[in-house]
């Protein structure tokens, strides 16, 4: 087999065949394919598409091209959550620890921030002492004993999707969807759940923009899901503007815990996504029949204080001190507090969310290349949602600050974040939709 013809094949716009897209993936991962080729393959596949059996075996491919883990020594159904990433995004450290203390074992691999985006592995590091690289077989034992962890993802699981995505990268052919697709899936489903739940982002502070680029996406995870036997949901929601109200590392673990201490309403954009997404892990892991079951007992995991127990046990197990689940008060400890005041008065009309994930980075939350170094204290606090009305003079949102050699930086850009009109139209709904097996629910249309 030449990769000169499947190259050529896949350009005339044909399928390939199982044996092709394994011979490529076998050669990116034994360096036999060079990287010219591999690009040209990418390229031709950003043109020309590919078939769900094609994004299948692709995500099959690039899954068996490194370990796989084993999770079978773990008793129950193993769900995993995945986001494709957003701003004041918070929910697995509410999440997890809810579905965990109803019954659902969760033993999950997770990723750090890049860009604007945050990651839950370092809001986990922020705290002091706790260490999230870990061997699976650290993480089988976290959770036979206290039914949770959050662990980084091992350096032998998925190398063919490590070396496609800096290709990809640098390549123009980050943008499609079925690469984009069996990248997520590959990594999930070498991960070991059982069941996946996806929390696919839309708007500007998401990688997919519009609602329909988001379904496409979801609908493309979900049928991968289906056709490599993973049960899968994929939940579309909004990021026109931060999820939660704080942003960068200590700040959003300590609204996390905040959240599980019933400090915010449930109709707080944070907790109902929060709520949604738990809702769909609890009925696949068998903790509940239906949706009506599942939001009672997330609620009740609050109410009782049991899935904050659990986030204490999360981070006893990762190191840490788990007592600061009782002191939250004690994180985010910064040098300054600068707020930033509304021009005018006047109604919230929209929010720039990559702008304002790109200010709280340049304040030290998040990283432009995997090697900088985070400040876990500094970020953002929001004094505002979308379709608020404010004054001239009113705070809209606060920075955190420490060091403060990009400051000026930071607060042009928040300064272009705020739509601020005399009136406005419609606001986007938190949750659009959610797309299954029996295919796409939408409420936005």
């Amino acid at each position: 087999m030449l990769m000169t013809d499947i190259i050529l094949q896949k350009r005339a716009g044909a399928p390939l065949s199982s044996d092709a897209i394994r011979f490529w993936i076998d050669g990116v991962v034994s360096g036999a394919i060079p990287d010219y080729q591999s690009a040209a393959l990418l390229m031709a596949i950003c043109w020309r598409g590919m078939d769900a059996r094609e994004t299948a075996e692709l995500t099959m491919a690039m899954t068996h091209s490194g370990a796989v883990v084993d999770l079978s020594a773990i008793p129950g159904t193993k769900v995993d959550k995945h986001s494709t990433g957003g701003v004041g995004d918070t929910t697995t450290l509410i999440v997890a620890p809810v579905v965990a203390s109803c019954g659902v074992p969760v033993a999950k691999m997770s990723g750090r921030g890049l860009g604007h985006t945050g990651g839950t592995l370092d809001k986990l590091e922020s705290l002091s002492g706790v260490s999230v690289e870990r061997s699976v077989d650290e993480l089988i034992a976290m959770v036979n004993g206290g039914g949770i962890a959050v662990i980084g993802q091992t350096g032998d699981l998925v190398p063919a999707d490590r070396a496609l995505y800096a290709l990809r990268d640098v390549t123009g052919t980050v943008e499609s969807l079925p690469l984009i697709a069996s990248s997520i899936m590959s990594k999930k489903i070498a991960a070991g759940s059982d069941a996946i739940v996806l929390d696919v982002k839309t708007g500007s502070g998401a990688f997919m923009k519009t609602p329909d680029e988001a379904f496409a996406l979801a609908a493309q995870m979900v049928e991968i899901g289906r056709m490599v036997g993973r049960k899968t949901v994929a939940i579309v929601t909004d990021m026109n503007q931060p999820l939660g109200m704080k942003i960068g590392n200590q700040l959003e673990v300590q609204e996390a815990i905040e959240a599980l201490d019933g400090r915010l309403s449930m109709d707080d954009p944070l907790i109902a996504v929060s709520r949604t997404l738990a809702v769909k892990m609890l009925i696949l892991g068998g903790a509940a029949h239906d949706e009506s079951e599942a939001a009672r007992l997330f609620d009740e995991s609050i109410a009782s204080g049991a899935a904050k127990d659990k986030l204490r046990t999360l981070i006893d197990v990762l190191g840490g001190d788990g007592s600061i689940v009782d002191r939250p008060e004690s994180l985010a400890q910064v040098k300054r507090l600068i707020p930033l005041p509304s021009p005018s008065d006047g109604t919230i009309a929209a929010m720039d969310a990559l702008r304002i994930g790109a200010s709280a980075q340049m304040l030290g939350a998040g990283r432009a290349q995997k090697t900088d170094t985070i400040d876990p204290a500094v970020g953002l606090v929001m004094g505002v949602r979308t379709g608020d009305t404010v004054t001239k003079g009113q705070t809209l949102v606060t920075l955190c600050v420490n060091d403060e050699s990009r400051l000026d930086e930071a607060l042009r850009c928040l300064e272009g974040a705020f739509d601020i009109r005399a009136a406005i139209g419609p606001i986007a709904p938190m949750v659009y939709g959610e797309v299954d097996e029996n295919g796409i629910k939408r409420c936005d249309k």
